[in-house]
């Protein structure tokens, strides 16, 4: 890509936090995130001193701070990763979700055509949007087949449907206006610095403590797992080769059940834990309710980004989750420093009484 400033939203979070990590040094990261729960300054403490790393704390959907950051620091690529995310969440809560991912985005959105409009010869020929979404957005599949570009849109959970809303923006965006946007969606995430709330990092922590593992309905929902390092690579690769107004879609090609997932994290706790008293840790499975409108099964094609740009997942899912297995291990006071005072752990996305409120 070359040296590059580039403005990062969401970039204390899980993956805009790997993101950010990867990214400072071999470019200048300003990062702009408005650290609600599931943004950590811990996640970004490696580079919160260094020269190359300016953090601001603010939302997106704050126009004039996005167009004064926009001006002060004239990025070559806004990298969105700014999202309310958890499932669960927007089952409970949906409205924070239409506020920050349908809202909030189009308000950057905005803010980032009017810059891009100010700008001129190579400065403007090489400014990108990239909005980084998920595939959730397609739906749910049957026992084969996986998501292409091509898929039709059928979100089934609030969070989806958020995220499809803030994806067709994106492409309005392009299609109406011109602005260069590139769009990439994602399979399931997993990796160091993950919100303890997620199923791979919500395991690790449960079992180390001896608390019960739940596993919704039969567990046979099935997943396609990347690792998030891989993932950060692929949307570099995407931002120095993509076309604007393409979409790309990146997968681990590593599908699981559920089940299967934490069974292999049990394994890994029972090899890299010999000492725990909870071992073996697949006695602590617990089957549970599961959630409403629980998507059976995602699996994605990525065929596109390795065709066209090159791009191919470095990790297996069974290296990657040892990896995640050993950081969270080394790294329990990471956990425990997040945790405090945000989640503990509790059910969230019964659905039986979401809250209601106004925009």
């Amino acid at each position: 890509m070359g040296r590059r400033t580039l403005l990062v939203t969401g970039g204390a979070g899980f993956i805009g936090g790997n993101f950010a990590l990867m990214a400072t040094g071999e470019h200048e990261v300003v990062n702009l995130d408005a650290l609600t729960y599931a943004g950590n300054l811990e996640t970004i403490q490696p580079i919160f001193t260094s020269p190359d790393h300016i953090f601001i704390q603010g939302s997106i959907g704050d126009a004039d701070l996005v167009s004064t950051l926009l001006s002060q620091y004239r990025p070559r690529a806004v990298v969105n990763f700014a999202a309310e995310t958890h499932v669960d969440r927007s089952i409970d809560s949906p409205e924070p979700f239409v506020t920050t991912n349908v809202v909030a985005t189009q308000r950057l959105l905005h803010a980032a055509l009017a810059h891009w409009r100010s700008l001129e010869g190579e400065e403007r020929d090489a400014f990108r949007f990239l909005h980084v979404s998920t595939d959730e957005v397609y739906g749910a599949l049957g026992a084969t087949g996986a998501f292409t570009e091509e898929s039709p849109y059928r979100p089934n959970s609030p969070y989806a449907a958020s995220k499809a809303a803030s994806d067709h923006f994106v492409r309005a965006y392009n299609r109406t206006y011109g602005l260069p946007t590139l769009t990439t969606n994602c399979s399931n995430n997993y990796g160091p610095y993950q919100f303890p709330e997620k199923l791979i990092p919500l395991v690790i922590s449960a079992a180390l403590a001896g608390r019960s593992l739940p596993v919704y309905g039969d567990g046979g929902q099935v997943r396609d797992w990347l690792f998030v390092e891989d993932h950060c690579r692929a949307i570099f690769r995407v931002l120095e080769a993509g076309a604007p107004g393409e979409v790309y879609n990146v997968g681990g090609g590593a599908e699981r059940t559920n089940l299967e997932t934490v069974k292999t994290i049990c394994a890994l706790l029972d090899r890299l834990v010999p000492d725990s008293p909870y071992a073996p840790h697949e006695r602590l499975i617990e089957f549970v309710p599961d959630r409403p409108g629980h998507d059976r099964r995602y699996a994605i094609d990525a065929s596109k980004i390795e065709r066209e740009l090159g791009w191919t997942p470095s990790e297996s899912f069974e290296s990657g989750l040892e990896k995640t297995v050993r950081w969270y291990l080394a790294n329990r006071e990471w956990s425990e420093a997040v945790l405090e005072g945000k989640y503990g752990g509790e059910r969230l996305g019964r659905g039986e009484e979401p809250e209601e409120g106004s925009l």
